[in-house]
């Protein structure tokens, strides 16, 4: 553990390796757990930054560890686990990192490295199956997981995905048909976005082709109705360090301002484009939500940074010591999807912010609230990680925060809705308390955000901070 005095608390939960635990009951610190908390909560991160004394060289490069925590009749037991991934295993046997990864490149001769995959690290973010778990990695197939305790199955080619494919790390669920929507981006030459619609058991359906510009980075987008919405922001991999494994991947990409934000609309039915356009610069990693509104305008919210700086900060943290400022803030983009042009723009909120997202049964729709991940107020965002979680009211423009005091650092707000009153919700994080160096799972009711937390769990082992999490209901189908 990093015991310099000049190093964040929040360092504590990522220095050193996590470490597993196995199905276990988990105590009630304060509360009780809710009679219509029914259902697990999964959250996916980089668990493990360190081998044979080197540091990883980027937050994204850490293994992939997923935490469940399964609420039922009598309580709540947790389980967390590595993804058993084929570069994971090689690594534990070696002793020391083996691959290429998106922030480092392996130390064995070049001759050694040609024709050779980077690790597929499963860290980013899960999908709930009903028969299985995802653990999403955009760069590479996916992993599948047992839902109960997390043992990995293998990779899984959804029924139709190239040994070579990608399968980006945030699917959208449409609520109203069931149907899984999600790309991935292979390069060559040129680049080319691969569209996907999946049934409800995450099976391939529908498949579709989209010649890029250049050599993107795409790590999200939105549905909006009857749209699916790209925008792909102005960072272009410079393939000339890359290939001669002079620079890493993430070392290769490159802010070109020049270039703008393309804009790219397609039918969600046929998957076919309807438009393309270019705006101004801008760079976002994370979409809200998406919705059409009555006059046929695609309404989209998100996250936006003024430029690529984000990259940086995240390759920082992996070292436990940050200090570039990137404030990411959240704005909706108001566009004409027959033109891909946008109308408005605006911001909704001047505090720095990330993961955003809403209620599952409201993606693809109208919400009225929006959850993010903030940084508390008064402090310096270019060294320290987000220590507040909110709720953005879109018709009275307020906003309701969970404010968890000095030293600790939950994750990503994650909407549960209740099993006995659909009307009724609730809000779930897991949190790092810096002080005890502990890690617990935090309930709050969702119209009181800003109150006591309903329940507090305690977790056996520090969880290390997760990218993206979800939730899945024990009796509502339309939940990942």
């Amino acid at each position: 553990m990093v015991q310099n005095k000049l190093f964040p608390t929040w360092a504590k939960a990522i220095t050193q390796p996590a470490t597993e635990f196995g199905l276990t009951p988990l105590p009630v610190i304060t509360g009780a757990i809710p009679t219509g908390l029914r259902g697990s909560l999964y959250y996916n991160g980089p668990a493990r930054l360190e081998r044979g004394g080197r540091r990883a060289g980027h937050w994204f490069d850490g293994d992939g560890a997923v935490l469940a925590v399964h609420f039922t009749d009598t309580g709540a037991t947790g389980v967390y686990r590595y993804v058993q991934t084929a570069g994971y295993q090689a690594e534990e046997k070696a002793g020391k990192f083996l691959f290429e990864t998106y922030g480092m490149t392996p130390r064995v001769p070049i001759w050694k490295q040609l024709g050779a995959r980077p690790k597929n690290c499963a860290n980013i973010s899960v999908m709930a199956l009903p028969d299985k778990l995802l653990a999403l990695w955009e760069g590479g197939l996916p992993h599948a997981l047992d839902l109960v305790n997390l043992e990995t199955f293998g990779l899984d080619n959804l029924g139709g995905l190239a040994d070579s494919g990608a399968y980006a790390a945030h699917p959208k669920l449409d609520p109203q048909t069931q149907a899984i929507y999600n790309f991935g981006v292979t390069y060559g030459v040129k680049a080319v976005l691969h569209i996907y619609q999946c049934d409800r058991a995450g099976q391939i359906q529908q498949q579709a082709e989209i010649e890029l510009d250049g050599l993107p980075l795409i790590h999200d987008f939105v549905l909006a109705g009857n749209y699916l919405v790209f925008f792909i922001p102005p960072v272009r991999l410079n393939p000339v360090p890359y290939l001669a494994r002079m620079a890493c991947f993430g070392d290769s990409l490159q802010w070109q301002k020049e270039q703008g934000t393309q804009i790219i609309v397609i039918d969600k039915t046929t998957l076919k484009v309807v438009s393309r356009s270019t705006e101004s610069p801008w760079f976002q990693w994370h979409f809200a939500n998406g919705y059409t509104d009555a006059s046929g305008c695609a309404v989209v919210h998100l996250v936006r940074y003024e430029d690529f700086q984000s990259n940086q900060f995240n390759k920082e943290v992996a070292t436990g010591q940050t200090r570039t400022i990137a404030k990411g803030t959240l704005f909706s983009i108001r566009l004409d999807p027959q033109s891909g042009k946008a109308i408005e723009m605006r911001q909704l909120l001047d505090r720095s912010c990330a993961f955003p997202s809403v209620p599952p049964d409201r993606v693809g729709q109208e919400s009225r609230f929006t959850y993010l991940l903030m940084h508390r107020f008064g402090v310096d965002i270019g060294q320290e990680l987000y220590g507040a979680i909110a709720r953005f009211d879109h018709q009275t423009k307020t906003l309701t925060e969970a404010d968890f005091g000095d030293n600790r650092y939950p994750m990503k707000a994650i909407y549960a809705v209740d099993a006995e009153n659909p009307e009724k919700g609730w809000v779930l994080t897991v949190v790092f308390d810096g002080n005890s160096c502990s890690s617990e799972v935090w309930i709050f009711e969702q119209e009181h955000l800003d109150a006591e937390p309903v329940c507090r769990l305690a977790l056996p082992s520090v969880v290390s901070f997760g990218f993206g999490g979800t939730w899945k209901s024990a009796s509502v189908a339309n939940t990942f």
